[in-house]
């Protein structure tokens, strides 16, 4: 017995012996790993900018400093040292490994790991918060080093805008507007059902016909818009996370589909939404603090129509018709100007001409000729608008330069950027 004791106790001091763990290969102070995020945004991070960016595959429209969100780097201890780094969970992302071979003994590597981003996570992100990633490196498998990074994530929808770099260089970022405008968005499909039961159009066609079909169909989708009542509702032009970046908030669309609500920006990129799943081409304008939208009236882009959009906000149709409702409930044999209230006539009565305004007073024109009447006056007004706007700042538009004023072709940077879903 005693000399079995002796055995179990020799087999337990070699067994755990074996279970020792191994003296380090490689000094972590010459590998000097580091793991940094893009210092241009200081420590910003935009879930709006990695979704709309996320289907970029031509390396020809690569965003360098839209690539390079997060760095890792490392000197190779031996010559083809295999490197792995691993990304742990968090909030914003799955576990990532990322695996290169540094071929050269004592060179410098740096390396941009693709993360593997919760993108439905990132799109449900409405708050700003913190999150803190974790990036382990290795080197022949031999653990190296750990770095925390710990990242200020914004809203999804917080657009960036610009931001201006150390050495006063300004970075424009106007283009991800484009990532809000989406078209393959599910409502989409029931919305152009609506429309076509409206009676402004009879089919939706996009360029197949002439530049007459092209206007009344966006005139059928300014019809839903008013049916719809999508109204004004402002939000600030831009926050300002750090004292170098401008950012601006944008609804979804099915944020402005669900509240009604939307500011110039939101409107624009619902209509756009809308125009670019029927095959047209939109084009967003931005001013500072304002946008409006544009689109063109022919596959060739040689003819460009414009559209203020926040004169949506000028009607209210789903109020006037529960105000026509309730009239004619009280008073069903109710004619001409008493069949909608006093306040009602008022303000939509000056959207009329006067032998269209006497028409409905005398009950030859039905309710829903009436509003169809008013909606067509008030796109009129929204087509002509913005013209001398657009004529007075046409160069700046063109100037490349100048990143106060931006023509935003949806088409074009659809090559760049991809709608955020």
């Amino acid at each position: 017995m005693k000399h079995l004791l002796v055995i179990s106790f020799s087999f337990l001091l070699l067994f755990s012996g074996c279970h020792q763990a191994r003296p380090k290969i490689f000094d972590p102070a010459q590998v000097a790993f580091s793991a940094s995020y893009a210092p241009l945004f200081e420590n910003q991070f935009y879930p709006s900018l990695v979704m709309g960016v996320a289907s970029l595959s031509d390396p020809a429209y690569a965003l360098a400093d839209t690539a390079a969100l997060f760095s890792v780097s490392v000197t190779a201890p031996v010559s083809n040292a295999v490197l792995r780094i691993t990304i742990d969970s968090s909030k914003l992302n799955y576990v990532t490994i990322f695996q290169e071979v540094l071929p050269v003994k004592d060179m410098r590597y740096t390396f941009y790991p693709t993360i593997k981003w919760k993108f439905d996570q990132l799109y449900r992100t409405r708050q700003q918060g913190v999150a803190d990633l974790t990036f382990t490196c290795y080197i022949n498998d031999e653990e190296i080093d750990v770095k925390n990074l710990r990242i200020n994530y914004r809203s999804a929808n917080d657009c960036l805008l610009s931001v201006r770099d150390s050495s006063g260089h300004n970075h424009d970022y106007r283009w991800l507007f484009a990532a809000y405008v989406n078209e393959e968005h599910p409502f989409i499909d029931s919305i152009l059902s609506d429309i076509m039961h409206q009676g402004v159009i009879s089919k939706i066609s996009g360029y197949q016909n002439d530049a007459k079909s092209v206007v009344a169909q966006v005139e059928a989708i300014w019809y839903y818009a008013l049916e719809r009542g999508i109204r004004y509702s402002s939000i600030s032009c831009t926050s300002t996370p750090t004292t170098r970046s401008n950012v601006q908030h944008i609804r979804f669309f099915d944020e402005v589909y669900n509240s009604r609500q939307a500011n110039c920006v939101d409107a624009c990129v619902f209509l756009a939404s809308i125009m670019r799943k029927i095959g047209l081409k939109p084009i967003i304008f931005v001013e500072p603090c304002h946008a409006y939208l544009g689109y063109y009236t022919d596959r060739g882009r040689k003819n460009l129509r414009l559209l203020e959009t926040t004169i949506t906000a000028w009607a209210d149709f789903p109020a006037l018709t529960r105000d026509y409702h309730a009239i004619m409930e009280a008073n069903p044999e109710a004619q001409g100007k008493d069949r909608i209230s006093a306040a009602m006539n008022t303000k939509y009565g000056k959207y009329l001409t006067a032998d269209e305004k006497k028409k409905w007073e005398e009950g030859t024109m039905d309710f829903g000729t009436f509003k169809r009447t008013v909606a067509h006056n008030l796109f009129l007004k929204a087509t002509e608008y913005d013209g001398d706007n657009y004529k007075n700042n046409k160069k700046l538009f063109a100037d490349p330069e100048n990143n106060q004023y931006q023509q935003l072709d949806i088409e074009q940077l659809r090559k760049i950027v991809q709608p955020i879903n």
